[in-house]
């Protein structure tokens, strides 16, 4: 007989799961002690909202669901922005928060809330482990159903006293992932014969692309058939965007070129795209397009996204029965031209009479990254320079959340790719949403990571600054004072740069983005 804490954390083991992250609670005592005592390393973080952030990043990179613990009541709610941005960015997590014996829940309760309850509507399952002999159970169906594609978070509530109680029970057997079907003959003919005869065809690469081997199929397709490629934010790397086919994303261009491309095309076959990603309106506003849906599942009901054929099927395989069914060149890269003028255009370096801009500095930070280096970036104006100005060359190597779309992302995340990658890491943060989790630098530099956090520094909410501008010509509510961020880095005993000319942020990327030490770089924008 073991306690179901115990059987829990055997369960965790069974799943292949490594670390848990978390803030420490009293009603989850029972569950810490069985960690300290398994091969699970639980990693103390200084906030739930960072450690919810590691398990959705830790998800998003390996396929393979990042788990977030916390106590009950505030704890519970304080992981939720995280288990919410998980959900609408299809991350695999599986969270687990305390709560109190069953006896106090059906009355008031000091921290008693209906968790399970208020997970519901940002989660693909959740229930709460209410009898030690549904642990098992529980657990492989939270993982099972957190991985399926498309994945998701899931949530487990664990009561202090179920925790304790005895329980003669094992882990369930971890089988062969559940795998979608072939796509069906009649609805691939369709779709490529929808592609042959269109003029100015076009993939839209959205995020089930990267999640996946997909981008291995719309390389071969593209390489083979000759069509253009344009992405969502959340599908940067689907292709290289070295490649002549790349339109980089559907904001991408000094003059939005890759947002006029697409308006021009006439078929636009969309590829593990979500509408919550990116609104269809903005590029079928007509409701002019033919639209091929290639996903796992069917399509959202829109008036602006209504395809005319559905293959609701493995992504990839569904590419291949496209590519398979067309000739060589049945398509063209009908604005291959485009390619050369956006690559160029991110590609340039600032000269030192330029003023000090995000979209200025990225090429300074691509050219010191290597093809499979990660930038995890954090939402705000620079997310959306980043988006449209960062050539990204492999898939999940520019992590931007799109779909809840949540500050405070970038250093949480950076730490949990540093520890799922061999890569070096970034972290691409403004003040903003740097200082909402800046605290999680101790957690990192107590882990021993090594990544670089780029703060770029306006002392404002740039982005909302410039939609309240466009809107009403001025802005209002949105100016900040910040600490002195080099001694703040410092003071974790990490490496900080302040450089004030172009050259010296050049040197500064060079020094610390391929250091083994953790940097922090402030660049204070113009």
């Amino acid at each position: 007989m073991q306690s179901t804490a115990d059987l829990l954390v055997d369960c965790l083991e069974a799943e292949g799961v490594e670390r848990v992250f978390g803030v420490p609670g009293e009603e989850i005592e029972d569950l810490l002690f069985s960690l300290r005592d398994s091969s699970i390393r639980f990693v103390p973080t200084r906030h739930e909202q960072g450690a919810a952030f590691m398990a959705d990043v830790h998800g998003r990179l390996t396929g393979d669901a990042g788990v977030c613990l916390s106590t009950l009541g505030p704890g519970a709610t304080n992981l939720m922005t995280g288990v919410a941005d998980a959900h609408l960015d299809k991350s695999p997590v599986v969270a687990i928060t305390g709560q109190g014996g069953r006896e106090r829940l059906h009355k008031e309760s000091h921290q008693a809330l209906d968790v399970v309850d208020i997970f519901e509507p940002i989660v693909e399952w959740n229930t709460q482990i209410g009898e030690p002999e549904i642990t098992p159970e529980s657990v492989r169906k939270a993982f099972k159903l957190a991985e399926y594609e498309k994945p998701g978070a899931t949530h487990l509530e664990f009561p202090e006293d179920v925790a304790a109680e005895a329980v003669d029970a094992e882990p369930i057997a971890i089988r062969d992932p559940v795998r979608r079907p072939d796509p069906d003959d009649e609805s691939a003919e369709s779709a490529a014969r929808l592609l042959e005869a269109a003029e100015r065809p076009i993939v839209l690469a959205g995020n089930g692309a990267v999640r996946t081997p997909a981008s291995e199929s719309i390389r071969a397709l593209v390489d083979r058939v000759g069509v253009p490629v344009v992405e969502t934010y959340m599908g940067k790397g689907a292709i290289s965007d070295r490649e002549p086919a790349s339109l980089m994303t559907l904001d991408s261009g000094p003059d939005d070129e890759a947002a006029r491309a697409i308006e021009r095309a006439d078929c636009v076959v969309a590829v593990g795209y979500d509408i919550a990603e990116h609104d269809p309106e903005g590029w079928n506003p007509d409701l002019d397009k033919t639209i091929v849906h290639v996903d796992y599942e069917p399509a959202e009901v829109y008036r602006h996204y209504n395809p005319d054929v559905e293959i609701v099927a493995d992504v990839g395989a569904a590419l291949e029965a496209i590519d398979e069914r067309l000739p060589d060149g049945a398509c063209s890269l009908w604005c291959n031209d485009l390619h050369d003028r956006l690559l160029d255009s991110v590609l340039e370096p600032p000269a030192e009479s330029d003023p000090i801009t995000v979209r200025n500095a990225l090429p300074l930070v691509r050219g010191v990254m290597d093809d499979a280096d990660v930038l995890v970036s954090d939402v705000g104006s620079h997310k959306m320079a980043i988006a449209q100005s960062f050539p990204t060359y492999e898939p999940n190597t520019c992590v931007i959340s799109n779909g809840l779309a949540s500050m405070g992302i970038a250093v949480p995340g950076a730490l949990a790719a540093d520890l799922a990658t061999e890569a070096n890491v970034v972290a691409a943060t403004g003040d903003g949403g740097f200082m909402m989790n800046a605290a999680e630098l101790e957690t990192a530099t107590r882990l021993d990571c090594s990544f670089t956090t780029v703060v770029f520094n306006d002392e404002d909410y740039g982005l909302i600054s410039e939609k309240q501008e466009s809107h009403r010509g001025e802005h209002t509510g949105t100016e900040l004072t910040n600490p002195d961020l080099v001694t703040f880095a410092e003071s974790f005993g990490i490496e900080a740069y302040r450089p004030e000319s172009w050259d010296e942020i050049h040197q500064a990327f060079a020094d610390a983005v391929p250091s083994d030490d953790p940097a922090l770089i402030e660049v204070r924008l113009d």
